[in-house]
């Protein structure tokens, strides 16, 4: 299968590790709130699916409903970003993940670092404030026995046409592994990390600065 792979990622760069899985709600994955349960329902619609056929309709619905925006509380609950109808890629995973949750399907994150240069496309003006490393958790699902990450399962099977993910435009890295499957390097260390405590991506008060700004500015432009 064809993969998307990220550039500018050196061995070393990313460590991760992973829990044993549950499919608890937790302050994030609040998917006991309404307004989870609705999207949930919108969903399902009640046609029996495989686990996979669940996680990719829940992907396409987040992506087709949930503005992308630069986001940086990643303590955010599913159910706030929803009510807003915007979210960081990181908010967006977590909407995927509490549906899962919801339906019975255990989940598990890694722990991606990865360098701030990441992001430097996205913000050519604002490098001083990226910090040198930066914390994206990497959702995984038991499907079928396996454990499967976000991209392995949304991803289609067959990929045509592949073009590189630039971390620029319209496009996200949440849109991106609805048309590949992303490698994030071969060679990776472990720390284990659940997104109910994922840690914040900024310092504290520069988060409180500058939220109120990126949430409402969308990845597009």
């Amino acid at each position: 299968m064809t993969c998307v792979l990220l550039g500018g990622i050196r061995q070393g760069d990313i460590r991760h590790d992973v829990s044993g899985g549950d499919i608890t709600a937790t302050p994030i994955l609040d998917w006991g709130h309404d307004d989870v349960a609705r999207l949930y329902e919108d969903i399902a619609e009640g046609v029996i699916q495989s686990a996979q056929e669940f996680l990719v309709s829940a992907h396409r619905s987040v992506a087709a409903n949930i503005r992308p925006v630069y986001g940086l509380d990643d303590r955010q609950p599913v159910s706030v970003t929803l009510s807003r109808g915007r979210g960081s890629c990181s908010q967006r995973l977590a909407i995927v993940e509490a549906l899962a949750r919801r339906r019975g399907i255990a989940t598990r994150v890694h722990g991606l670092v990865l360098r701030g240069e990441f992001w430097y496309p996205r913000f050519r003006r604002l490098h001083a404030v990226i910090p040198k490393s930066v914390l994206l958790a990497w959702p995984e699902f038991l499907v079928d026995g396996r454990w499967q990450d976000i991209s392995e399962i949304v991803s289609p099977a067959v990929v045509s046409a592949l073009e590189p993910f630039t971390n620029t435009g319209e496009e996200t890295l949440f849109d991106a592994i609805g048309r590949a499957p992303i490698s994030w390097g071969k060679s990776i260390s472990c720390d284990c990390l659940d997104f109910s405590e994922f840690g914040q991506t900024m310092s504290t008060p520069i988060r409180i600065l500058v939220d109120p700004v990126f949430r409402n500015w969308s990845a597009s432009g």
